[in-house]
């Protein structure tokens, strides 16, 4: 069957500035249905809320399953499945209904689907038992289930023992959710999924892209597993890798801060096999907000598998950062080539002192939305006798921010110019001399809501 199913999930949704988080990339890959005739059972959600686009999305995803099933087995669509597999279709509601048998016929099966209407609550425990039932015990086909659902269970009880049991029986499952229509239980999916879960569930928001989830399961039937795997796996440049641990199957290596090579000599070659790696990926960039970690992910195999993988994001929040000064403007200076020596004009910059330049960073903590803030800034240097000296006194105003609750503000590079001739420390007056400086800050909002009687504002 090829590459089945390819994950990529993060074990955080946020983290703060500078945070860590574990990466999961993960691969399932089933021997070839030619070869290994299998028995699958299409077990598909009808239920209330599937109606609308959603039941129309599914049933093109279903019948594109089918026409694929059909040409993987015997090289063309011509209307029965080959040598031996066969499908079946079970759908659920109130309670589940077998719609075919196991059958060859592809007409059959598409009419099946067609017919399906939305009606009813949620009952995955019947579509379970309903889909084993339809398996022979004595046959020696392989056995797949690929159940779709929009929603949690609302009667029926607990599927996980129906999905345990076939399980048992040597049934490999595979979920698809859809979760734009009210929300669907992902622990559930995994409980009831062949393991590991990242291998075998497959979530979407969007009933459009349904048909393209069952095509990517279906069209990788057709070939013999995968031998020759190479994953390369780079992540976004305001992240790092800082860790990598061994995969469950096969070898990885780090190529650098930011990129993860994982090889497979080969996989689900003889029967169904699924593997997963994991690393730790830190936040390491000025980037924050709403993230994707992916830069790129590349993957190839000898038999030409075609593999999809999701770019998860991930929230980094980190303080709002102001920088009310900006650098010095520079002077352009250029040498030509073979040139070893080059005189250069500074224009009126005057060098006849030296000095140090004294750059501030604060952090304004709980600033309130929309409101501007008054930031004074005093500079003194202190003598050998604790005496201060005034050196500056700097005033900004540092702009209101838009965010929906209170935020630290960091207000970075506030520059002080602090020349070599108002050295006080008693030494040699030279560069290298040891200065002792104390910065005060005041800091108020500009805009509040008060006023007094006789204010006109």
């Amino acid at each position: 069957m090829g590459i089945t199913n390819s994950n990529k999930e993060l074990n955080a949704s946020h983290i703060d500035c500078g945070g860590s988080f574990q990466v999961t990339l993960s691969l399932t890959a089933e021997p070839d249905i030619q070869s290994n005739p299998t028995d699958i059972v299409l077990v598909l959600d009808r239920s209330r809320s599937m109606a609308g686009s959603s039941l129309a999305n599914l049933k093109n995803g279903a019948k594109r399953f089918i026409d694929i099933i059909d040409e993987a087995t015997d090289g063309a669509q011509d209307g029965q499945i080959g040598l031996g597999s066969r499908i079946g279709i079970v759908s659920f509601a109130d309670t589940a209904t077998q719609d075919t048998g196991l059958i060859t016929s592809v007409d059959d099966l598409k009419a099946a689907v067609d017919a399906l209407t939305a009606n009813g609550l949620t009952n995955h425990a019947d579509a379970f038992e309903q889909a084993l039932a339809l398996f022979d015990p004595l046959s020696p086909n392989a056995k797949v289930m690929v159940l779709f659902t929009d929603g949690r269970t609302t009667v029926g009880g607990d599927a996980s023992p129906a999905a345990a049991a076939a399980r048992a029986q040597g049934v490999t499952i595979y979920c698809i959710g859809l979760s734009g229509n009210g929300g669907i239980d992902e622990d559930a999916l995994n409980d009831w999924a062949s393991d590991p879960d990242s291998s075998y569930v497959a979530i979407t928001p969007d009933d459009a892209e349904l048909e393209a989830l069952f095509a990517d399961l279906a069209r990788n039937i057709s070939r013999p597993g995968a031998t020759g795997i190479v994953l390369t796996d780079q992540v976004f440049s305001c992240f790092k890798i800082t860790s990598l641990s061994a995969p469950t199957k096969g070898t990885a290596s780090l190529l650098n801060d930011t990129t993860v090579e994982w090889k497979i000599g080969e996989l689900g070659v003889r029967n169904s096999e699924g593997a997963a790696l994991t690393f730790t990926v830190q936040h390491v960039g000025p980037c924050a907000g709403l993230l994707e970690v992916n830069e790129k992910i590349t993957y190839a195999d000898n038999e030409r598998n075609t593999v999809h993988f999701p770019s998860p994001e991930i929230e980094v929040d980190c303080d709002l950062v102001t920088v009310p000064e900006t650098c010095p403007a520079p002077v352009d200076v250029e040498i030509g080539g073979c040139t070893d020596t080059i005189e250069f004009n500074a224009g009126e910059i005057d060098l006849e002192s030296l000095g140090r330049i004294l750059q501030l960073d604060v952090t304004l903590h709980n600033v309130c939305p929309r409101k501007r803030v008054a930031l004074a800034v005093i500079v003194t240097e202190v003598d050998a006798n604790g005496d201060e000296h005034q050196r500056g006194l700097k005033t900004l105003t540092i702009p209101a921010h838009a965010q929906s609750t209170c935020r630290d503000v960091t207000v970075r590079c506030i520059k002080f110019v602090l020349p070599e001739d108002l050295d006080i420390s008693g030494q040699t007056h030279g560069i290298c001399d040891e200065r002792h400086f104390k910065a005060r800050f005041i800091a108020h909002y500009i805009d509040n809501d008060f006023t007094c009687c006789d204010m006109i504002l």
